[in-house]
C-alpha cells in the first residue's frame, strides 16, 4: 500500500502512523507543506491519504499562513474520497475532510490537550473498523475545534469534552479529532511549540500541563490505531 502524508508543521509529525507504515511494509510519501513541498497532483499516486493536524483551521487564509492552502487540500480530499481512496484526517485534517465534503467545522465545547477517555457510540460499536477498541478507550487530544457533519456522516466516538471525536464520512473516509498517533517524540515537539500557551490554559479541566503530557503512556492507543488502519487497508483492498 502507498500512503501519502500531508504534514502542516514539523511539530505535527505522523508518529505512530509512520510506525504502522514501516512495520506493515507499506511505502510512504510526504507533502511537508511547511517546507513548500507540493500536494499530489493526481490521486492515483497513493492508496491511503493521511492529512495531519496543525494550528491552522479550514478558514485560515494564504495571507494568514502562506504555506497552508485549505482550498487546495479540500480539493485533494474531495477527489480522493470520490476516487475510492482510503482517507484519514487527523484534528485539522478531520476538519478539512468534513469541509471538503460540505460540512462546516465548529468550535469544540471544551479545549482538550492531553490523554483522556473517548467513548464509542452505538454506530462505533457496530463498526468492524473499531472492533477491538472497547466501549471506552484513552486517546490523545490537542484541539479547540471539531469536524462538521454531513447528512451521511456517522459519529463513531465522543468524549466528555467533545461530541465528535471520530467521524465516519464513508466506508473508507474517517475524521479523527483525537490524536491516536501520539508518541513521546511527537508530544515533545508539540510541547516545545506551545509550552508558553499551555501555562495560560491551566484552569481548563481537559488541559494537561507538560509534566503530565510527558508522563502519559500512548502505546495502547497506538495499537488500537494500528488495528483500525489494518482493517481500513483491508477494506480498501477488497474494494479495489
Amino acid at each position: 500500500m502507498q500512503v501519502h502524508f500531508v504534514i502542516h508543521e514539523a511539530f505535527e509529525a505522523p508518529g505512530a502512523f509512520q510506525t504502522w507504515v514501516r512495520e506493515r511494509g507499506h511505502a510512504a510519501s510526504h507533502s511537508r507543506v511547511y517546507r513548500g513541498e507540493p500536494l499530489p497532483r493526481k490521486v492515483d499516486a497513493f492508496d491511503l491519504l493521511v492529512v495531519l493536524g496543525g494550528p491552522q483551521s479550514p478558514t485560515t487564509t494564504r495571507a494568514q499562513c502562506p504555506h497552508f492552502d485549505a482550498v487546495a487540500e479540500c480539493a485533494l480530499l474531495a477527489r480522493s474520497v470520490a476516487a475510492g481512496k482510503a482517507v484519514v484526517g487527523v484534528c485539522l485534517g478531520a476538519q478539512l475532510l468534513g469541509t471538503a465534503l460540505g460540512a462546516r467545522h465548529a468550535p469544540s465545547p471544551e479545549k482538550e490537550i492531553g490523554k483522556f477517555a473517548v467513548m464509542l457510540t452505538a454506530e462505533g460499536r457496530a463498526s468492524d473498523k473499531f472492533a477491538d477498541f472497547g466501549d471506552v478507550f484513552d486517546a490523545g487530544h490537542w484541539h479547540s475545534d471539531m469536524p462538521g457533519l454531513t447528512p451521511e456522516a456517522k459519529v463513531i466516538a465522543h468524549s466528555a469534552g467533545c461530541p465528535r471525536q471520530i467521524v465516519e464520512y464513508g466506508p473508507l473516509a474517517y475524521g479523527l479529532q483525537c490524536h491516536m498517533e501520539f508518541t513521546p517524540e511527537v508530544v515533545e515537539g508539540l510541547i516545545a511549540a506551545s509550552e508558553s500557551e499551555l501555562a495560560t490554559l491551566a484552569a481548563h479541566r481537559f488541559v494537561q500541563q507538560p509534566g503530565a503530557l510527558r508522563g502519559n503512556d500512548y502505546r495502547a492507543m497506538n495499537l488500537k490505531l494500528f488495528g483500525f488502519l489494518d482493517r481500513l487497508a483491508s477494506a480498501h483492498a477488497a474494494q479495489c
